[in-house]
């Protein structure tokens, strides 16, 4: 399995070979710097750590800094781990160049936050179908939620309004459409969790 964390450009479309229009999402994949070699024999499983997007050492802990430090790097926003083929070591740098025209892909980000919703838009519910007779102020009310006097209580997983979005989502089997090394830009066919600029897990 081969890994980078990446940043959601935006949407683009380009055309195949067959003069299609496929829509696809701009994505900077790193680079990213090896931060961390975990080892069976010292944290019992094998994995690396990678760092991506620099931040500022005065917004990051004498932790952090210290870690990076030990991969010459500067302090990063985002650190994830992959399982990389091969043995890349401390202070290696990855780029978009560990994927290519024939590569599938799996996403993972965090969906864009809605805030605190009602029932309609978080789970479909229809609303009140017939709107024109009587009173108009339950057209989106969730509607009877249960029993009375027994069981005298809400159920849990009953589907109510509440906070939507902002949740970690990953889509699965995203055909690589283009790798532009010098860019260490990548499009992918179809959409992706999150906003603009929001960080992404890219796996192969």
């Amino acid at each position: 399995m081969a890994g980078l964390i990446g940043r959601k450009i935006g949407m683009t479309s380009v055309f195949s070979a067959e003069g299609k229009n496929i829509p696809c999402t701009v994505i900077e994949a790193g680079p990213c710097v090896v931060t961390q070699v975990k080892t069976v024999e010292k944290d019992g499983y094998a994995a690396v750590q990678l760092g991506y997007a620099d931040k500022k050492e005065k917004h990051a802990t004498k932790a952090e800094v210290g870690h990076f430090k030990k991969a010459d790097t500067a302090p990063k926003a985002k650190v994830a781990e992959f399982e990389i083929e091969g043995e890349p070591q401390l202070g290696d740098v990855l780029t978009v160049d560990l994927f290519n025209d024939e590569s599938w892909v799996d996403i993972t980000g965090i969906s864009k936050g809605k805030g605190f919703q009602g029932v309609v838009k978080r789970h479909g519910f229809a609303g009140v179908n017939d709107a024109t007779h009587g009173q108009h102020n339950r057209l989106r009310a969730p509607g009877s939620l249960g029993a009375s006097s027994y069981p005298a209580r809400v159920f849990k997983g009953m589907r109510m309004a509440g906070r939507t979005g902002g949740d970690k989502v990953k889509v699965l089997s995203l055909k690589v459409v283009k790798v532009i090394p010098e860019s260490n830009l990548l499009l992918v066919k179809g959409s992706v969790p999150g906003p603009k600029g929001g960080y992404l897990i890219i796996e192969e």
